[in-house]
């Protein structure tokens, strides 16, 4: 190999490093945040579960990112904004509440889906996460249960 051709391949090979150190790294993880409400009426429900992430080690723009949907009242949109998550592929959906959990529900069944509020009992709903099959098992006083 010629001198010439010596130092352009290793020019090339410098000058392209940069872009295949970038590819290399992993992806930083997307959260899918479904939410029936508005960012005005309910942004504290988000502000909650990104303080959650924070104290997790996971910082919105850093390390992790997060596509919010807010279906703005109008129940009837929650399933077109979860297929919208499910074909961004984020690693996990939080609903936050029922119905939002129901329609993510309906749109997947391979990423999981985080109940943002008590995933046991929905008092203001009557339903139990449990008997709607929200849930498959619960955690019982250290065993797991039906």
């Amino acid at each position: 190999m010629r001198r010439r051709e010596f130092i352009t391949l290793v020019i090339g090979a410098v000058a392209a490093s940069p872009f295949a150190a970038r590819a290399q790294q992993p992806a930083k993880p997307v959260v899918g945040f479904l939410q029936p409400g508005s960012p005005a009426d309910s942004g504290h429900h988000a502000d909650a579960f990104v303080k959650g992430l924070k104290e997790s080690g996971f910082t919105e723009g850093e390390n992790v990112t997060i596509e919010y949907r807010w279906a703005e009242g109008r129940y009837d949109r929650l399933p077109q904004h979860a297929e919208e998550l499910v074909k961004l592929r984020v690693a996990v959906i939080a609903a936050g509440s029922p119905p939002a959990t129901f329609a993510a529900k309906a749109a997947t069944s391979t990423i999981p889906i985080v109940f943002i509020r008590n995933a046991m009992r929905w008092p203001s709903h009557g339903l139990s996460a449990v008997k709607q099959e929200l849930m498959i098992r619960a955690w019982r006083g250290g065993c797991l249960q039906r």
